[in-house]
C-alpha cells in the first residue's frame, strides 16, 4: 500500500524572488533580508530620519515597520516582538502608490483600498516569515519499497490543509477517499 510522507523543502524558492505587492526595505549586519535596495543604514541617525527619507524617495502609499526576533532561529513582522534583547526593527515594506495605481486603479488610495494594502503586505511578510524560519514543506507519495511515485514541493507553512499540498495529492494513489487526505496529512510527520 502506498503511504504518504510530509517531507521539509531545503531548496525553496524565497517568496521574495516572486512578483510581490510591497517591498522590502530591510538592515541587518548578519542577515540578508528582504529586497534589494540602495539605502544605507549609516547615512540615518535613525529610522524616523530613515523613514522620511524613504517616504520621499518611494512615495508609498503604505508604509509599515518591520520587526525581527532573533533567538534559535528568526521570525519577521510588521508588529513588534515582546523580548527586548533578541529582537528590534529592521526596516520597512511598503507599496508605492504607483504600484497601487497600476494594480487597482483609481487615482486615490481611500481607505478601504489601504486595508485590503495592508492586509496583503501581512501575507507577503507571513510567507517570507515561513520561509526564514524554515517552514517550506513538500510531500511524497511512496510505495511499499519506499519509492517515490509523486511529489512536490513549495507549500509555505505548516497548516497542510490550507497551505495548498491538499489541492495537490492524488488520493486515488493512496487509495483513500478524498476527503481521508487532511487525516493523513495531520498523522503525517514531518521528515527532514
Amino acid at each position: 500500500m502506498n503511504r504518504l510522507k510530509v517531507v521539509h523543502d531545503s531548496s525553496a524558492d524565497s517568496p521574495r524572488s516572486w512578483d510581490n505587492l510591497g517591498k522590502m526595505i530591510c538592515f541587518h549586519n548578519r542577515y540578508d533580508l528582504g529586497d534589494k535596495h540602495n539605502y544605507n543604514a549609516d547615512d540615518y541617525s535613525g529610522w524616523e530620519e530613515m523613514k522620511k527619507a524613504i517616504i520621499k524617495e518611494e512615495n508609498p502609499a503604505v508604509i509599515l515597520p518591520l520587526y525581527l526576533y532573533d533567538h534559535s532561529g528568526i521570525s519577521i513582522s510588521t508588529s513588534p516582538f515582546s523580548c527586548r534583547w533578541d529582537s528590534g526593527q529592521i526596516g520597512f515594506v511598503l507599496v508605492s502608490k504607483k504600484q497601487v495605481v497600476e494594480e487597482f486603479g483609481g487615482v486615490r488610495v481611500s481607505s478601504k483600498k489601504r486595508v485590503k494594502i495592508e492586509s496583503i503586505i501581512e501575507a507577503e511578510v507571513k510567507t517570507y516569515t515561513q520561509y526564514v524560519e524554515g517552514e517550506v514543506y513538500g510531500f511524497q507519495i511512496v510505495d511499499e519499497d519506499d519509492e517515490v511515485i509523486d511529489s512536490c514541493y513549495g507549500f509555505y507553512g505548516t497548516d497542510f490543509a490550507t497551505n495548498g499540498m491538499l489541492d495537490y495529492i492524488d488520493h486515488e494513489l493512496l487509495g483513500v477517499a478524498e476527503g481521508e487526505v487532511v487525516a493523513l496529512l495531520e498523522e503525517a510527520e514531518i521528515e527532514y
